[in-house]
């Protein structure tokens, strides 16, 4: 009934022209995020292969996380402005090596733990980052209050967990594995086509009993995507939360197709001015909350971005009333 209700409210919003209104808040297992205003997501990577800070988490003699660093990582994190932690084991850039879930789990789980215990942390939610079911029910009874999914669900389960655990479910759009997906991309209308397979697995949570209020979806930015494609959904979070119901994820920091997009091309260390353009842009597409490795240049981005936003919506608003008294 509930999957039924949430088809018939979107396509009604559909037909209507109308951008839905959402709860201002997003409901995790912890509490709830107030997506009033764009919210940061800091990536937190204990992988030693991921495309930008690989191996910064992890003792090189025994591949295990440093549990004090990656405290240090967060703490400064939330300072600069993070709203939530993103924890994650495997590395699922182009071309990435699968992880087997047991050493994903040696990886993230005592990460997990320790962010949970840092009372310098309270209040803050951890999310974990993985396409396994059996590593999302671990990390969340380890505290963790999100699931994040880039793979859109692949794992039959993943939604189950979801649901049992009462996280925060985050649905990436992606077709087939990191491994591969760059081999054979084939859109007609992109963001049509993304939308409708994040509607349909957005149906599929809701069925396995997942709450709509706990539902996120990502657009999977640089996830099996041309440059061109990537770059046309950055600022289209509107648009996919009104065909989808749920507020909008959306993660473009340090890729490749910033460089791409500005017509020159960039080595991932010189891409911070185009993550941090992306992540104002995606905000003011819709988009609720921008994963990004670059915390405090983003958050600064979001606050003036949002300040100049609001002051000219007042500014035009009193201008109309003039004109309208005018006539």
């Amino acid at each position: 009934m509930a999957a039924m209700s949430f088809a018939a409210d979107r396509a009604s919003a559909r037909d209507a022209g109308a951008r839905p209104e959402l709860a201002p808040a997003w409901v995790h297992a912890r509490g709830a995020l107030d997506v009033s205003a764009p919210r940061v997501m800091a990536i937190v990577n204990v992988t030693p292969d991921s495309f930008f800070d690989g191996g910064n988490l992890l003792a090189p003699e025994t591949d295990d996380p440093s549990v004090s660093v990656a405290a240090r990582l967060c703490r400064s994190y939330r300072q600069q402005g993070a709203d939530i932690l993103d924890v994650g084991g495997e590395s699922t850039r182009p071309g990435a090596t699968p992880v087997a879930p047991d050493v994903e789990l040696r990886r993230v789980l005592p990460v997990i733990r320790g962010l949970v215990a840092d009372p310098e942390l309270a209040g803050v939610p951890i999310s974990v980052d993985t396409r396994h079911a059996s590593v999302a029910a671990a990390a969340m009874a380890a505290g963790a209050a999100i699931i994040n999914d880039v793979s859109g669900l692949a794992d039959f389960d993943m939604a189950r967990v979801a649901a049992d655990s009462g996280a925060g479910l985050v649905i990436g759009h992606l077709r087939g594995e990191p491994a591969t997906m760059m081999r054979d991309i084939r859109f007609e209308r992109v963001l049509v086509e993304v939308a409708a397979e994040l509607g349909r697995a957005v149906e599929r949570a809701l069925r396995a009993g997942v709450a709509a209020d706990r539902i996120a979806v990502d657009p999977g930015i640089g996830f099996g995507k041309t440059a061109e494609h990537s770059a046309a959904l950055v600022g289209a979070a509107d648009y996919l939360m009104r065909e989808t119901g749920c507020p909008v994820l959306v993660g473009a920091s340090r890729k490749a197709f910033l460089g791409v997009v500005g017509g020159r091309p960039r080595p991932v260390e010189e891409r911070l001015i185009g993550s941090v353009v992306a992540a104002v842009m995606a905000a003011l597409g819709g988009a609720a909350i921008v994963r990004v490795h670059d915390v405090a240049a983003t958050a600064e981005a979001l606050r003036v971005a949002w300040a100049i936003r609001n002051a000219s919506a007042a500014a035009r608003s009193e201008a109309e009333e003039v004109e309208r008294g005018r006539w």
